[in-house]
């Protein structure tokens, strides 16, 4: 497929064993160096401002993204799907960005749930192809209830993975997701952004705009991509 002509992408499906089609949205700059397989976070699909913006500005720095549906988001249903579709999900759109983006270094993960889904996909069994795992604001735990018990399975993700998370994300106690990186080693970074929330919202009085904050962030994620690279 030719470069993207739009911001918002082209519209593409792709099947999910079990599940039927689902909706994508690829975003090939003609600059592109490598794809980031994006995955939506639990009660917003593809199309979130956060995604769409995020996926624009990634490909102002070169980055490629393939973000794509979850079938219960394409049913338009609130709940989930069980780990295992979402896993399958995950697979299939590896397996269609490497189609779509021949030839370019895939990396996964997405927003929160989908950060979550896709790394829980590459420990049962690494995705093909995919060097490193990105997290935009990893799950660690229930609001107000923290624990770390969510990310046991990430002693099983054997490639980098990039934590961006936010100081004050009531999702992910910083204390906890500190001793997770260090635990997990050389294999995975953590960069934060000062003061936002798991939503990458910061307070008007910080004098900074969401903008900036995702801007710093992604700019983060593409220095990562070019380390591994």
């Amino acid at each position: 497929m030719s470069a993207c002509g739009t911001d918002a992408g082209d519209s593409v499906t792709f099947a999910v064993e079990g599940a039927g089609t689902v909706s994508a949205l690829l975003q090939l700059p003609a600059t592109a160096r490598a794809c980031y397989v994006l995955a939506h976070g639990a009660g917003a699909g593809m199309d979130h401002p956060f995604m769409s913006a995020a996926a624009f500005e990634l490909s102002t720095l070169g980055i490629a993204t393939l973000r794509y549906q979850f079938p219960y988001m394409e049913r338009r249903s609130r709940r989930p799907d069980a780990p295992a579709l979402c896993h399958a999900t995950v697979r299939a759109a590896v397996r269609e960005a490497a189609r779509r983006a021949p030839g370019l270094p895939l990396f996964a993960g997405g927003r929160s749930f989908g950060g979550r889904m896709t790394s829980q996909a590459q420990a049962s069994g690494a995705l093909p192809g995919v060097r490193g795992l990105a997290f935009l604001g990893f799950p660690l735990h229930p609001a107000g209830r923290p624990a770390d018990t969510r990310a046991d399975h990430l002693s099983r993700v054997q490639i980098p993975m990039l934590f961006l998370q936010g100081t004050r994300d009531g999702l992910a106690e910083p204390a906890l997701l500190e001793s997770l990186v260090a635990r997990l080693g050389d294999r995975a970074s953590l960069v934060w952004a000062q003061d936002a929330d798991h939503s990458f919202h910061v307070p008007a009085r910080t004098g900074r705009t969401e903008r900036q904050v995702r801007g710093e962030l992604l700019q983060a994620l593409s220095r990562w991509v070019d380390r591994l690279l």
